[in-house]
C-alpha cells in the first residue's frame, strides 16, 4: 500500500500546484471526458458491498482517529474560536496524519483504492485550510472524506489485529 498511496499523494500535491493546473486547463476536451470516466468507474470500484464496510488496520484506526478529532477542532474555526493560525496548524496536523497513513497503512486493494479517495479529499481540505482559514469548501472536503471513511471502513479492529 505505502508506494499507492505515497504516488497518490504526490499526484495529488502535482495535481494543485499552479503549473500544473495551467497545464491542465489546456488539455483538449476528449482527455478530461476520459478522466472523468476513469474516476467515475473507480469510484465504483471502491465501494463496498451494500451493508458492508472493510475491515481496517491499527494504523488506519489511529491516524483517523487523530484526523477526526483535528476536522472537529477546525469546528471551532467557522465559529471564530480558533485564530487563523490555529486553523492552519490543525490541517498541518491532517496532512501529517494522512503521510502516517501512507506510511503505515496495510489494506486490501478494493479497500486500499477507496482510501486513496478519502485521503485526496482529506489533503485538498487541509490545503484550502491552510490557503484560507475560513474556506468553506476546505471543511466540506474534510467533513465529506470522514464521512465517506465512516461509510466504507469498520472501525472495530479484524481478528488478524
Amino acid at each position: 500500500m505505502k508506494p499507492l498511496l505515497a504516488l497518490a499523494a504526490i499526484s495529488l500535491a502535482l495535481a494543485l500546484s499552479p503549473a500544473h493546473a495551467a497545464t491542465a486547463h489546456a488539455q483538449d476536451a476528449s482527455a478530461a471526458a476520459e478522466h472523468q470516466h476513469e474516476a467515475h468507474a473507480a469510484t465504483a470500484a471502491s465501494t463496498p458491498e451494500p451493508g458492508k464496510r472493510w475491515a481496517t488496520d491499527a494504523p488506519l484506526r489511529e491516524g483517523m482517529g487523530r484526523i477526526r478529532t483535528s476536522v472537529d477542532g477546525l469546528g471551532h474555526s467557522a465559529k471564530g474560536h480558533l485564530s487563523a493560525g490555529q486553523a492552519k496548524d490543525l490541517a498541518a496536523g491532517i496532512e501529517k496524519d494522512v503521510n502516517f497513513l501512507i506510511a503505515n497503512c496495510k489494506l486490501e486493494p478494493e479497500a486500499d483504492a477507496a482510501l486513496h479517495l478519502i485521503i485526496a479529499k482529506l489533503l485538498q481540505g487541509a490545503q484550502a485550510i491552510k490557503a484560507d482559514p475560513s474556506d468553506a469548501k476546505g471543511m466540506e472536503l474534510l467533513h465529506a472524506a470522514v464521512a465517506d471513511y465512516d461509510r466504507s471502513f469498520a472501525e472495530a479492529p479484524v481478528a488478524s489485529d
